[in-house]
């Protein structure tokens, strides 16, 4: 009998062993990391004051963006970003600048969705005005220079407004497509002001 228990102390000791290591790692594993259990949706740093800048190949910067505050999260690597500024230099001689109230950052920064009072400045060059428009709500592709939107949006410059729903500017091209449901006016500046009469 003893001769028995022996061979099989080691076998006894590891099987207690295993068990106290697996009811360790259950203790000190944090609620809700167990599998089946809910994934938390909790940030992992949180940033005041963001700068950031990406490069082109031939070293010049190819777009830049900042925020008053940045929270980055780890189940979805999403960014969310408050006060964002996003500024893309795909035509040195106008840049396009995004302005909103909130911004989302999808993973690796593919997909940038602006939120709340969305205002863009396309800037003044040559003989073109600056270009401002304003819509409620924006899709940014960075590195397609797409920027999109389906919501009301309204289109000004030195001469012209255009109100429409939907459009997709290509940054880069500076070709702007109104998707529908546009109207415009035009004002032509060698035409003086008419004075109300009476």
């Amino acid at each position: 009998m003893t001769e028995r228990l022996t061979a099989w102390f080691p076998l006894l000791l590891l099987a207690a062993l295993a068990g106290l290591t697996f009811w360790l790692d259950r203790f000190v594993q944090p609620p809700g990391t167990g599998q089946g259990a809910a994934v938390r949706h909790d940030p992992d740093y949180i940033v005041d004051g963001l700068s950031a800048v990406r490069m082109a190949p031939d070293g010049s910067v190819k777009h830049a963006l900042y925020a008053e505050k940045m929270v980055h999260y780890p189940d979805d690597d999403s960014t969310r970003l408050r006060l964002p500024r996003f500024v893309s230099y795909a035509t040195a001689q106008a840049p396009v600048t995004i302005t909103a109230r909130e911004a989302l950052v999808s993973s690796e920064g593919e997909n940038i969705y602006f939120h709340d009072d969305v205002l863009v400045k396309r800037a003044p060059y040559a003989n073109k005005s600056e270009l401002v428009m304003r819509t409620s709500y924006l899709h940014v592709i960075p590195d397609d220079n797409i920027a999109k939107t389906d919501r009301a949006v309204i289109i000004t410059d030195a001469n012209t407004t255009v109100q429409a729903v939907g459009l997709e500017l290509n940054s880069e091209t500076q070709v702007l497509r109104l998707l529908s449901r546009v109207k415009g006016t035009y004002h032509d500046p060698n035409k003086p002001a008419r004075r109300p009469s009476g």
